[in-house]
């Protein structure tokens, strides 16, 4: 199989070019320089320290053990470099891609379903338009390996085939990865294991977890599920598009990455935990709505910049730092029979 990375790009650090950030997506043109090297000067120490940390916990190996001590370590975030292992190790992907060998490398060149083709191939344009790693001049460009991954999928998992968001959901699991396979196997395990029947075509799994959100908001926070039913809102209608996107481009990249972690560690319990904590902060917002169109503003507002959750000088996609308080206090969230029982 073709390999689409340079060794250059399988490193994760900081872009020399100042204009995008580590991950390939472009700086606004507002973006306020001087507070973010502030920010990352404090930052990169805990990093660092964060880093050794978990160098000496791995020692070399590629198993990771689910105990207290690991579980601590992931809900303060993986290192970047780590980041692949802990995912592969802790989701199962990496059993399933030491007992399939070859498997993926079958699945692209098997025959292909002229119709999942077509559809994937309109949706690449369309993936992060403001990442240069997936742009047709990039070297190397992304594209490709996003469209192998979601093909692959699409013909292992013929329930599921290909559905919008899930090009979001590979596309960065190739920034982190950098490996067509691994992020294959990984797909594999968030949407097969992890949340199943999310991206089906009956997409039961979603619906049944608005409802759980639903029920989580009524005993937690209760003005603003009064409000819903006041103006008789959906929640599949003001929060589908955070889980079906497990919160890509709707957080900013780090704070999505965060969650990431816990959910390839945990499960699916830090969506509701981060949903929670993103509406039970805005309460006041969203339950002084006075209609149902205003609801839908409220909930599109509570990712576009608040001054405690997010630093407004930069742009929403670089707001990555001081978000990650969203992670830190959906942490903090005591446990609730609804999402505990829903799936581990």
């Amino acid at each position: 199989m073709e390999n689409h990375f340079n060794n250059q790009s399988r490193e994760c650090s900081a872009s020399s070019d100042k204009r995008v950030d580590q991950y390939g997506f472009e700086r606004s043109e507002d973006f306020n320089f001087e507070s973010n090297e502030e920010l990352m000067s404090e930052y990169l120490a805990v990093a660092t320290r964060r880093s050794k940390k978990w160098s000496k916990l791995l020692q070399g190996t590629v198993k990771v053990e689910k105990n207290l001590k690991v579980k601590r370590y992931v809900r303060k975030g993986v290192p970047c470099e780590h980041r692949t292992q802990i995912w592969m190790a802790a989701s199962g992907a990496q059993d399933q891609l030491e007992r399939n060998p070859g498997y993926y490398q079958s699945l692209l060149k098997a025959e292909h379903d002229p119709k999942i083709e077509e559809i994937i191939r309109a949706d690449m344009h369309r993936t992060f338009p403001d990442n240069i790693q997936f742009r047709a001049s990039s070297q190397p460009c992304l594209q490709k390996a996003l469209f192998n991954v979601l093909l692959g999928y699409g013909h292992h998992n013929r329930d599921v085939g290909y559905c919008q968001g899930m090009n979001f959901i590979a596309g960065y699991l190739l920034l982190i990865t950098k490996d067509e396979e691994k992020s294959f196997w990984l797909m594999d395990a968030l949407l097969g294991k992890i949340l199943p029947d999310y991206y089906t075509s009956t997409m039961l799994g979603l619906k049944m977890d608005h409802e759980v959100l639903g029920e989580l908001v009524r005993m937690k926070v209760p003005a603003v599920w009064q409000a819903m039913n006041r103006h008789n809102v959906m929640w599949t209608l003001v929060v589908s598009r955070w889980f079906i996107c497990l919160y890509v481009d709707i957080l900013p990249v780090e704070t999505v990455l965060r969650i990431w972690d816990c959910l390839f560690y945990e499960g699916s319990k830090i969506l509701f935990r981060v949903a929670l904590t993103l509406i039970a902060h805005h309460q006041n917002l969203i339950s002084q709505a006075q209609s149902l169109p205003e609801i839908c503003e409220r909930f599109k507002q509570i990712t576009h910049g608040d001054k405690s959750l997010w630093n407004q000088e930069v742009s929403p996609r670089q707001q990555s730092l001081n978000s990650g308080r969203c992670v830190d206090i959906a942490l903090l969230l005591p446990k609730t029979p609804l999402h505990t029982k829903r799936r581990t």
